[in-house]
């Protein structure tokens, strides 16, 4: 239990922190040419907590099977939330679409290689990293195209 909290925690704690340090600057998202498709602003924060719980929640019963916080799966855990923190930087704070696209390209990588990971240890954990997976594919487009219209 403890675990879970911590994971959720610190999963929440991340994302809460670049969403602190970039409120300054999301209000470009508002100023800019969107792609078709793009949610209002509001959507982000919500759908982000909730993805921040599943990655947590994910990282628990990893945790549960695999104690050692410096394993490969743990590793790759920490590799995607550092390029998930920044990625919020370099879109908003320094407003670079293209550098910020494929930063966004290494961080589905690493999600992809986290899901396979944590396949091999516990089917449920991976799976609750597929919404997470799917909206990052979102962020995707929504970036590319946002880099291609602006």
């Amino acid at each position: 239990m403890i675990g879970l909290i911590l994971f959720v925690t610190s999963a929440l704690f991340i994302g809460g922190l670049s969403g602190l340090f970039t409120r300054n600057s999301a209000s470009v998202y508002q100023t800019i040419t969107k792609p078709l498709l793009s949610p209002p602003s509001i959507v982000f924060p919500v759908v982000w907590t909730i993805l921040y719980i599943m990655i947590g929640i994910s990282a628990a019963i990893i945790y549960q099977n695999e104690k050692d916080l410096l394993s490969r799966p743990f590793i790759i855990y920490y590799i995607q939330l550092f390029l998930n923190f920044f990625w919020s930087f370099i879109f908003f704070n320094m407003q670079n679409y293209l550098l910020a696209f494929i930063w966004l390209l290494m961080l589905l990588i690493s999600i992809i290689i986290m899901i396979f990971e944590f396949y091999q240890i516990n089917k449920l954990a991976a799976i609750l990293l597929i919404p997470y997976l799917l909206w990052v594919l979102f962020a995707g487009y929504l970036n590319l195209s946002i880099y291609l219209l602006n």
